[in-house]
């Protein structure tokens, strides 16, 4: 009894490091971002600067209408391109995890081979501008990369196989039921846990996303967070390194070590707040197939 209380304590104590060191780092950014910027020059990063600071906020926020317009966009963007992602996924791998579908087989290899290759990014550009004529609208934000991933139709369909009893919807099936029916009222609520794992890495993919918006958007009204975000920081580096604007101003008059801090938490900061309202799934989809019952 006195080992298994030791190991728990060691236990314990192994995971508690693990967060600090993933929860201290953001935080010192966090602290960081409010610190002036002489003081960052003059004694480094802190947790307890010796002078605070707002200028890196007041800065970022000097046009705060298009943070708020890019944040909508992302929210959009985020919350449809999940749900577009998670109904194309999982009818996908649904019938995929049927043994009795035909050319299961080849449709599977099918997802597995666009895990190793694709067009490249000058074919996947004309096709999605010239054909589809998506650049400056929403959907550039949504479809390209991001709306199917083979890895995750893949986990979905290993959930549907091993987890999702075979028994619940033959009895479903002799009920009556359609296949339809059964993967609406049947499958999905028992795949909560997966689902939830993979709607979670799609907010973070969307959220994070801003090589889409690079490529696609050039209408500044559709600049997503990151995008915009990215913007603000190119911008001030020009001015920093443009030789014309630096006769004419003084270049520590711009925050530059705090905006480019203060930017990783506007980024980050929502993203971090969503991850508890997926935790408690979060763990029970990983394990998927690891415990058979």
């Amino acid at each position: 009894m006195r080992r298994t209380r030791i190991e728990q304590v060691v236990i314990h104590f192994i995971f508690w490091l693990i967060v600090a060191f993933c929860l201290v780092p953001f935080l010192l950014l966090i602290t960081a971002s409010f610190t002036d910027e002489d003081a960052i020059i003059r004694e480094g990063y802190s947790f307890f600067p010796s002078e605070w600071s707002l200028d890196s906020y007041v800065f970022i926020f000097q046009k705060s209408g298009e943070i708020l317009n890019s944040y909508g966009i992302s929210v959009v963007v985020t919350i449809l391109g999940t749900l577009a992602s998670l109904v194309l996924m999982t009818l996908l791998a649904y019938p995929l995890s049927k043994k009795d579908l035909p050319l299961r087989n080849f449709f599977s290899f099918i997802v597995f081979f666009t895990m190793l290759f694709n067009g490249g990014l000058v074919p996947t550009y004309l096709i999605y501008s010239n054909v589809f004529h998506i650049t400056n609208t929403l959907l550039a934000l949504i479809v390209p990369g991001l709306l199917v991933s083979a890895f995750y139709v893949i986990l979905l369909r290993t959930f549907f196989t091993v987890s999702v009893p075979e028994a619940v919807l033959e009895s479903a099936n002799m009920d009556g039921a359609g296949e339809f029916r059964i993967f609406v009222q049947m499958a999905l609520p028992l795949s909560l846990p997966v689902l939830a794992t993979v709607g979670l890495f799609q907010v973070i993919n969307y959220w994070n996303d801003w090589f889409n918006g690079l490529i696609y958007i050039s209408d500044s009204r559709l600049y997503s967070i990151q995008v915009l975000l990215n913007t603000i920081l190119l911008n001030v580096q020009y001015l920093l390194d443009n030789v014309d604007y630096s006769s004419r101003m003084d270049g520590s008059s711009i925050p530059t070590q705090g905006v480019r801090l203060a930017i990783a938490v506007i980024g980050a900061l929502p993203i971090v707040l969503t991850y508890p309202f997926f935790q408690r799934f979060f763990v029970k989809g990983l394990t998927v197939g690891a415990v058979k019952g």
